[in-house]
C-alpha cells in the first residue's frame, strides 16, 4: 500500500500535557493489550440489518469502558456494527501502523500532530463541509493538510492559563471585567501588591521555579513567545531556529509574576508547586497559573474546597498586540481522522458514529464527562468552571492559544536550561540577566534541536 513502508518506520510525536504532574517526559502506565469491545461488531438479530459498519482504532485507555458502552448502544439503537479496539498506552502508532495494513482496518482514527498527518494524509478523508465538521465550536484543534482539507477534528483538548480568585479580586475592589490585556492585568496586580499588608492577600502565588513547579514557565508560559512567533512566521512542524521575537512579552508578565508576589525571588529555586496552589487554596494570593486540571483539586472538599462560583480562569496575557481578543492557552493530541480508503458505506457509518457521539444528549454527555473539554455546539457544559470559562471564551470568538511547546526539542534538557537562567534573573532582575535567558531560549533552541537530530 501507498506509504506503507514508510508509515512502518515512523514514529508520531506524542507529548503529554504536564496536567499529569508537569512533565511532558513522564513515562506513561502501559495498558495491558489492546481491548475491543466483546459482542459490539454484531446487530442484534431483532435489528434491521444496516449498511456499513465502524472500526474505532482508540487512543485513549482512560476512554476506553465508556467507549465500548457508547459503541454498544449505537448498535443496539441503529443496528450499525461499531468495533472499538483500544491500543496500550504509548503504543498507538504502533498499533495503527498495524492495523492499516491489514484487510478491514480501521474507519475511524486518531491523528495526533502535523506531523502525523504527514503520514496519514493519504488515508486521511477530507472532513470539510461534514455535519460532523458543521458541529465544531472552533477549528483551533483541527488539523489541516497543505491544500488547506480538513484532514482531522479536534475532539477533546486542555487549557491552562491565570486562575482567578474572583471573591479576592473583589475584596480589592476590582472586578474581572476590568482585566482584558496586560496593561490591565498589571494594574490591578500593582494595586493589590500595594496593598497586600491591608487586604491580607497578595497579587500572584509563587512562581516556584523548583522542579515540581518550574514546567509552568519554562513549558506553559514558555508558550506565549512560542506560540505567536510560530504564528507570525506560519510554523507548522518543529524548527531547527527560532528567534526569540516576542521574549520581551515574556519579560512583562514574568516581572509581574515575581514582582507582584509575596514570595521572595531570591528563594524561588525552592519554591514548590505545592506551595504555590496552597497560597492560591488558602486565599493568599488572587492570582495563579495552572491549567483546567487544577479544577478538582481546587474546589475538592479534601483539599482546598473553594466554592466554584468564587474562581475563574482568564488568558495569559502578555502585552501583545490584539491580545485582548486571545482565548486561554489550549491544546490536544486526539484528533479523529476517517480512513479514505474503507468502503464507501464503511466511511458513511462512521460519519455518522461521530455525529451520533457529538449531537445526541445521553452520548454527548458521557463524552464530556470523560474527555472534559469538547469543542461541539451541542455536547453539554462541563461541571469544570475553567472548561467553562474556555468555552466561553471560544464561542465568542476568541482565537485558542495552541500549544506550540509542544515543538520544543530536546525537552527537558532546553527547559532545564531556560530555568536555570531564569531563577539567576529573577535574584537580580537585571537586563544583563535577561540576556542571559534569551540566550538559553534561543541559542539554547538551536542547540538542543542539533542534539536531537544529529
Amino acid at each position: 500500500m501507498k506509504k506503507l513502508i514508510a508509515m512502518l518506520l515512523a514514529v508520531v510525536m506524542v507529548i503529554g500535557l504536564a496536567a499529569c504532574g508537569g512533565n511532558t517526559t513522564t513515562t506513561e502506565t502501559k495498558a495491558p493489550t489492546a481491548t475491543e469491545a466483546p459482542g459490539a461488531t454484531e446487530a442484534k438479530t431483532d435489528t434491521p440489518a444496516a449498511a456499513g459498519s465502524v472500526y474505532y482504532l482508540n487512543f485513549k485507555p482512560e476512554f476506553d469502558e465508556a467507549l465500548q458502552g457508547l459503541a454498544a448502544t449505537y448498535t443496539e439503537k441503529t443496528g450499525v456494527p461499531v468495533k472499538v479496539v483500544t491500543a496500550a498506552s504509548g503504543d498507538y502508532s504502533t498499533t495503527l501502523n498495524a492495523q492499516m495494513g491489514k484487510d478491514g482496518a480501521p474507519t475511524i482514527y486518531n491523528i495526533g500532530n502535523m506531523s502525523g498527518l504527514k503520514d496519514w494524509d493519504d488515508y486521511a478523508l477530507d472532513l470539510t463541509g461534514t455535519p460532523l465538521a458543521g458541529e465544531l465550536t472552533t477549528n483551533d484543534f483541527n488539523l489541516y493538510n497543505e491544500a488547506g482539507e480538513l484532514k482531522a477534528i479536534g475532539y477533546c483538548y486542555e487549557s491552562f492559563g491565570i486562575i482567578v480568585n474572583t471573591a479576592l479580586l473583589e475584596q480589592a475592589g476590582h472586578s474581572l471585567d476590568e482585566i482584558t490585556d496586560f496593561a490591565s492585568l498589571k494594574t490591578v496586580a500593582d494595586d493589590i501588591h500595594a496593598n497586600a499588608a491591608t487586604l491580607g492577600f497578595d497579587a500572584f502565588s509563587s512562581a516556584g521555579l523548583d522542579g515540581s513547579s518550574s514546567w509552568r514557565f519554562s513549558g506553559h508560559l514558555a508558550n506565549m513567545p512560542l506560540f505567536y512567533e510560530f504564528r507570525d512566521d506560519g510554523v507548522t512542524e518543529q524548527p531547527a531556529e527560532i528567534k526569540g521575537t516576542y521574549l520581551d512579552n515574556f519579560r512583562n508578565i514574568w516581572d509581574l509574576y515575581i514582582t507582584d508576589s509575596a514570595a521572595d525571588p531570591t528563594s524561588l529555586s525552592s519554591a514548590t508547586g505545592d506551595q504555590s496552589e496552597a497560597e492560591f487554596g488558602e486565599g493568599k494570593a488572587v492570582f495563579y497559573q495552572n491549567g483546567t486540571w487544577e479544577y478538582a483539586n481546587l474546589t475538592s472538599a479534601d483539599k482546598f474546597g473553594m466554592n466554584p462560583d468564587d474562581i475563574a480562569m482568564i488568558p495569559i496575557y502578555c502585552g501583545v498586540d490584539g491580545e485582548e481578543k486571545a482565548g486561554l492557552c489550549s491544546g490536544t493530541e486526539n484528533c479523529w481522522a476517517i480512513n479514505s480508503q474503507a468502503k464507501e458505506e464503511d466511511i458513511q457509518a462512521s460519519l455518522d458514529f461521530l455525529y451520533w457521539l457529538v449531537t445526541d444528549p445521553d452520548a454527548s454527555a458521557v463524552l464530556v464527562e470523560q474527555l472534559g473539554a469538547v469543542p461541539f455546539k451541542n455536547c453539554p457544559a462541563s461541571s469544570n468552571k475553567f472548561i467553562v470559562d474556555g468555552n466561553a471564551l471560544l464561542a465568542d470568538g476568541k482565537y485558542a492559544v495552541t500549544w506550540a511547546f509542544n515543538y520544543t526539542p530536546n525537552v527537558d534538557s532546553w527547559r532545564a536550561t531556560v530555568v536555570s537562567a531564569l531563577t539567576a534573573y529573577s535574584a537580580d532582575p537585571t537586563d544583563a540577566n535577561w540576556e542571559a535567558v534569551k540566550t538559553a531560549f534561543v541559542d539554547g533552541w538551536a542547540i538542543e534541536y542539533a542534539t536531537a537530530n544529529g
